[in-house]
């Protein structure tokens, strides 16, 4: 068999050269070479210019940082080198070939042009990329990213009026009708006015008489242009899904208006403008569809976050200005603050709130009533919109973070004069800290002495970096992923404790150590970096590392948020490639190897 046959058999094996069709595949097949590396065999080294992609089909090629550190041990179907192509750059890594390994050779050109020919490996390989552009374009996105699954259905003989009863408890326009041969055709509230009420059809008749039998239908991969151009050159507003012959959703024209309506703006114009809680739960009740449609279209994983949070953001003054108009002007100058993932920007489909409450100086007893009230009016009205209480009770609700402002200098000194573990918790939550609405010359004095006190003191700082190691990166002892091993997110990671929380203890180490405004993660690495806090290198390590395990959990969540489940943070290892775990055990090496400097002492910079 010839060369370019076995690498076609082998490559069609391999993601995402498996998406290719027979044809694409032979066809890459004859721009590759193979090799074959001796044992202890450099592949590239740091500083040396890297003119291929590489395909591992057999052995293993050991990948190591500028200090000789591990970063992944590679097996077959691993792809390397696109880290140094996509950035157009030198090589940042060293591979050496720890065994008699086999290797394609995919030249640089032809690697750009197969990116460039092919939308599913440029996907696939962006993930690589240091800045993935958006592509806020919605008439771009696959329909099966925007229908609504499992559409409303009913039998060939259901009666006519029971299928408009469905569509009038479930307020929806259409009901697709699927009998024992599969789906046979749709009832819109077109048909039922026209053939029913104007047509005199009767009621107790089956549905199927009045069905437009086999409509228009679309696949599942068709894109959402297509949608639109059938709906307006036939003058339609319902199109079925079909995968296989099997139903698997519907678009609709309000589907569509609601996409190309629905974003962060709109949610926050509603809740600014809702006069309850209520009124703003029918808003936030989006969030997890406005999220998934901004993974989709290829926004930033700190974008989306931004979005995201800067409605709850907005829900939280508007409770208060709606507390305020039912409980009279507040008696002395206050300050609302989010803490946690509010506080960082950085709320994604799973969030709770957390916040607190400084009050002016001159506020006295009498006042604690009123504040009382406020509290648990603006605390309440965010559970109500789907953000729930805080289980460690740190809400402006509890009067332990409902204080003066010289009740909080005090708790802050005595967190940094005495760091016992509650003193290391409590500050990591409240070095979070950012004014949501209110007096914010309260905050700001405060943030600078604390800064200050806390980088002066290398007992505190020794401290609060102990405390930032107890969440580790899920890292096997061989070159898997460590999983959770009982329980019910057994076999699954958790991106949050284990992957984005360990970059963000990280992030507030630095802060301290330079003394840096910066609340949210990745601007709290940039800011060290340009302060000399982190290295150049470092930095860019991480914030690759951060930004590959922070978008692996958005698009995890908006994954779930598509198939109508809701997002939690647990992801499955074994549903990714091999690139993808690969990818990603690399990230969790680099944030343990920064974990590892920072607490032998050597410091961001070691």
């Amino acid at each position: 068999m010839p060369l370019s046959d076995h690498l076609t058999r082998f490559l069609a094996s391999v993601h995402p050269y498996d998406s290719l069709a027979a044809g694409e595949l032979q066809a890459l097949a004859r721009l590759c070479e193979a090799r074959e590396i001796s044992a202890g065999e450099t592949i590239f080294t740091v500083g040396e210019a890297i003119g291929q992609l590489f395909i591992l089909v057999e052995g293993e090629v050991d990948i190591t940082d500028e200090a000789g550190v591990q970063i992944s041990l590679l097996g077959p179907r691993n792809s390397f080198g696109e880290r140094a192509l996509l950035r157009g750059e030198a090589a940042s890594r060293t591979a050496v070939a720890t065994k008699a390994t086999t290797l394609i050779a995919l030249p640089k050109a032809q690697f750009f042009a197969l990116m460039e020919a092919e939308p599913r490996v440029a996907r696939f390989f962006d993930r690589g990329r240091p800045q993935r552009a958006a592509q806020n374009d919605l008439a771009t996105m696959a329909v099966a990213r925007l229908m609504t699954p499992e559409p409303a259905r009913c039998a060939p003989e259901t009666p006519i009026r029971a299928a408009a009863e469905i569509m009038h408890k479930r307020r929806i326009s259409s009901v697709c009708v699927v009998g024992e041969d599969g789906f046979q055709g749709i009832v819109t509230l077109r048909d039922m006015n026209g053939r029913v009420i104007a047509g005199g059809a009767d009621p107790g008749a089956p549905v199927s008489t009045i069905m437009t039998e086999a409509p228009l239908t679309l696949g599942p991969s068709a894109l959402v242009t297509d949608v639109l151009h059938l709906m307006v050159e036939r003058g339609i507003g319902h199109v079925p899904i079909l995968d296989g012959g099997r139903l698997a959703g519907i678009v609709t024209q309000t589907d569509l208006t609601r996409a190309q309506a629905m974003t962060s703006a709109d949610l926050v114009g509603r809740v600014a403008k809702a006069a309850s809680a209520e009124d703003m739960a029918r808003a936030t009740a989006e969030i997890a569809k406005l999220l998934a449609q901004l993974v989709e279209t290829g926004n930033r994983h700190e974008v989306v976050t931004r979005l995201i949070t800067d409605i709850a953001d907005t829900a939280t003054r508007r409770l208060l200005a709606l507390a305020e108009a039912e409980l009279g002007a507040p008696p002395v100058p206050y300050l609302w603050l989010a803490c946690g993932s509010q506080g960082r920007q950085e709320q994604t489909g799973v969030s709770d709130q957390d916040n607190c409450l400084i009050l002016s100086d001159v506020a006295t007893g009498a006042d604690a009533p009123y504040f009382e009230a406020i509290a648990r009016h603006v605390s309440d009205g965010l559970a109500t919109c789907g953000y729930t209480y805080c289980p460690g009770y740190m809400m402006a609700t509890n009067p332990r973070w409902r204080q003066p402002l010289r009740v909080w200098r005090s708790y802050f000194r005595g967190w940094i004069a005495t760091p016992d573990p509650e003193a290391q918790m409590l500050a990591s939550v409240m070095f979070d800290l950012r004014p949501i609405g209110g007096e914010e010359s309260l905050f700001e004095g405060l943030q600078r002495e604390t800064l200050k006190a806390a980088s002066e003191n290398s007992i505190f700082t020794a401290h609060m970096i102990s405390n930032s190691l107890k969440h580790h990166p899920p890292l096997g002892l061989l070159r898997g992923l460590a999983t959770i091993r009982s329980g019910e997110y057994r076999n699954q990671i958790d991106l949050k404790h284990n992957g984005v929380v360990p970059v963000v203890d990280l992030g507030r180490i630095y802060t301290l150590q330079g003394q840096l405004a910066p609340v949210n993660t990745r601007a709290r690495l940039e800011a060290a970096m340009g302060a000399g806090v982190l290295s150049a290198s470092g930095g860019a390590d991480l914030l690759d590392a951060y930004d590959l395990i922070a978008t692996t959990r958005l698009e995890h969540q908006a994954a779930q948020i598509r198939a109508g489940r809701a997002p939690d943070n647990y992801l499955d290892p074994s549903t990714l490639s091999d690139f993808e775990r690969s990818h990603l055990r690399d990230a969790f090496v680099v944030v343990k190897t920064m974990q590892s400097a920072v607490g032998s002492g050597k410091g961001a910079l070691g």
